[in-house]
């Protein structure tokens, strides 16, 4: 959808099974959890590549191996929180 709006926030929510989240079913299927420490393995991450009709192509991050793949949207976001938070190391 062009014209939408993302606004990710990072925040330490303390642990994670004392929370009951009720998130837009229309928009999440379902809500998990990664550690960073499996997000930073070289094996844990990828891109995909995708081409249009029109020959256009590009790349987007994919992180793999946990309970579900993470990419589209969230892998980028998730990517340039990697990038913030620890420079260097990802």
């Amino acid at each position: 959808q062009q014209g939408m709006t993302v606004a990710p926030v990072v925040a330490n929510l303390g642990p994670l099974e004392a929370l009951t989240l009720t998130p837009n079913p229309d928009e999440v299927e379902e809500v998990f959890t990664l550690p960073l420490a499996h997000l930073l393995r070289e094996e844990n991450q990828g891109y995909t590549h995708f081409r249009t009709a029109s020959g256009y192509g590009y790349t987007l991050p994919v992180f793999l191996n946990g309970p579900h793949r993470v990419w589209g949207l969230t892998a980028m976001v998730t990517e340039l929180t990697l990038e913030l938070l620890l420079p260097g190391r990802y």
